[in-house]
């Protein structure tokens, strides 16, 4: 039987908003979890923005989370970064603000494609989504591979949920390395361990109790299950209730947004 929940890691974009838009309800759904004691990681595979975006993208919605609840893929690629790589260890990214401003925070050194171009060679290459992607990026960052340089893929979503619909993720973006080299990536995202390593750590490091929450049985459900969590799938995404019903990825529970979580969880997920 499963203990009962009292920690939640939560997925944002499909789950607390679409592009701009919030869910409705997302203010008094963060009331009902302070008011429950529900202690909580928001945890995004979106690398793009730097955290203080998305505690102002909250604010604007009317709901305010500390920057340490606020967990994205970029700040997740950095932290494993710094455990296994030197500081002033040169890094080449191909990605947006989010993914840079968070390794060089931690005292990477980031080589342009001019740099590479030029002949230095940097260890390791981050692939993320890119909003301004060039060809000479992505070829220096395949040039890198070939010559030996690790591949790390901040995460595998080839598309992300928006007003108008699905459009292509980090995951297209890696393909294109991967397609050119024939490396398969080292992902630190969801549903690989790296990322929800570091949110168990961030809620005390006891999963039995903790549930992940998300719109996508391929990232979230799939690797909250393989974390020991318990999961709960929103129909407010990318899959639906017809896929997980169906398919080989099970949630534990399926609601169709958050309004539907607080009752969920203060119920005993009967």
């Amino acid at each position: 039987m499963n203990k009962k929940i009292t920690k939640l890691i939560m997925d944002m974009d499909g789950v607390l908003w679409h592009g701009d838009t919030p869910m409705p309800g997302l203010v008094d759904y963060f009331h009902a979890l302070d008011t429950a004691g529900i202690d909580y990681i928001l945890a995004t595979n979106n690398a793009t923005k730097r955290i203080v975006q998305y505690a102002e993208k909250l604010a604007g919605f009317g709901v305010h989370v500390p920057a340490e609840k606020i967990l994205t893929s970029a700040e997740s690629t950095a932290v494993y970064l710094a455990e296994e790589y030197d500081l002033d260890t040169p890094i080449y990214i191909v990605g947006d603000s989010g993914l840079y401003e968070a390794i060089t925070s931690h005292g990477f050194r980031i080589l342009s494609p001019a740099d590479v171009r030029n002949g230095e060679f940097a260890p390791v290459v981050v692939v993320g989504l890119s909003r301004t992607i060039t060809y000479e990026g992505l070829a220096m960052a395949a040039h890198l591979v070939e010559r030996g340089a690790r591949f790390i893929g901040t995460n595998p979503d080839a598309s992300f949920p928006s007003e108008i619909g699905p459009l292509p993720g980090s995951g297209a973006i890696i393909a294109v390395v991967e397609a050119s080299t024939g490396v398969t990536p080292f992902i630190i995202g969801k549903p690989a361990p790296v990322m929800f390593h570091e949110a168990i750590d961030r809620l005390g490091g006891d999963p039995d109790t903790i549930a992940m929450v998300g719109d996508r049985l391929s990232t979230d459900i799939a690797g909250g299950r393989d974390a020991g969590l318990q999961t709960i799938m929103v129909l407010s995404g990318i899959s639906t209730r017809e896929e997980a019903e169906q398919g080989d990825i099970h949630p534990d529970y399926i609601v169709d947004d958050i309004s539907a979580i607080p009752d969920l969880l203060k119920n005993g997920q009967s």
